[in-house]
């Protein structure tokens, strides 16, 4: 039983679904979310508030300006990408503290919430305690 605990808390503190991602947003400046697909897949849509840096690109200089006492979110497309767990990796071992959202802008999307860039989704909006 122990070792199943364990895997449960372990899960929880490396991912987060949508809506807590969404309240985390309302109620905390702690959480940044983090697009980590290229930038043509960002400037059509992405999170509001969220910064992108593609997981290719990621490195010490790339992410110099970053607060290391914030933990970002990153996601991507949604199941059928990879780019999260990437850049997760990469944030990781820059020495960020970083959790992955499940599901991705796609989940984002089917819960409801709104996205930003050039193709928009409307939706749900929070009021960010940034």
């Amino acid at each position: 039983m122990n070792e199943q605990i364990k895997f449960y808390e372990n899960k929880l503190a490396y991912e987060m679904d949508p809506s807590d991602l969404y309240d985390a947003f309302e109620s905390s400046t702690e959480f940044i979310a983090l697009d980590t697909r290229q930038a043509f897949g960002y400037e059509k849509e992405h999170i509001p508030t969220a910064i992108n840096i593609p997981h290719k690109e990621m490195t010490v200089e790339s992410t110099k300006h970053l607060d290391k006492t914030k933990t970002y979110v990153c996601y991507c497309d949604g199941i059928g990408c990879n780019a999260s767990t990437k850049g997760a990796l990469k944030m990781t071992k820059l020495g960020f503290k970083v959790k992955e959202l499940m599901g991705g802008i796609e989940w984002w999307k089917f819960d409801g919430y709104a996205t930003e860039g050039t193709k928009p989704t409307e939706g749900s909006s929070f009021v960010c305690a940034c």
